[in-house]
């Protein structure tokens, strides 16, 4: 059974470990989009991958109870951010496309950083975030190449 108010030191400093991890994750993939001047930037992927990883933790608590399943939350985490993204994504009728599918993409990847911070998955944290970062980067940059090429014709 969970105490309710007893202080554990070493739980503490796990608990700030993780979520400083996925602090640090959803700054890093933020920064590309703030960069980019996206609507989805800086604080929102910071804000989901510390959203996530507080509601793993929570659920972690849990871990070994009758009748819990820790892996629940990790489920809703992902429908939730389905919602959350499909805020972002817009459909511009003059120019007939839709706009923001990578920006709900790199969200739900923040909060895969944060449920990978939270489950103590540092490496496989480091290289989401480094893989993120790197494909908004990279394809950012072919995918303004090929759409300036577009307009040229």
């Amino acid at each position: 059974m969970i105490e309710i108010f007893a202080y554990d030191s070493s739980e503490t400093m796990n608990f700030s470990l993780r979520v400083g991890l996925a602090t640090m994750a959803g700054l890093l993939i933020g920064l590309e989009r703030e960069y980019k001047g996206k609507h989805a930037g800086l604080k929102t992927n910071t804000l989901v991958a510390i959203g996530a990883a507080v509601f793993v933790l929570i659920s972690l608590r849990y871990y070994g109870e009758d009748y819990a399943d820790v892996t629940r939350v990790l489920s809703q985490v992902v429908t939730g951010i389905g919602f959350l993204g499909a805020g972002v994504i817009l459909q511009k009728e003059k120019e007939d496309r839709v706009k923001g599918l990578t920006t709900a993409a790199t969200l739900w990847c923040s909060a895969g950083a944060g449920s990978l911070a939270a489950t103590s998955m540092f490496v496989e944290l480091g290289i989401l975030t480094f893989l993120v970062v790197i494909i908004n980067i990279v394809f950012g940059y072919i995918d303004d190449k090929i759409e300036g090429g577009k307009k040229d014709r």
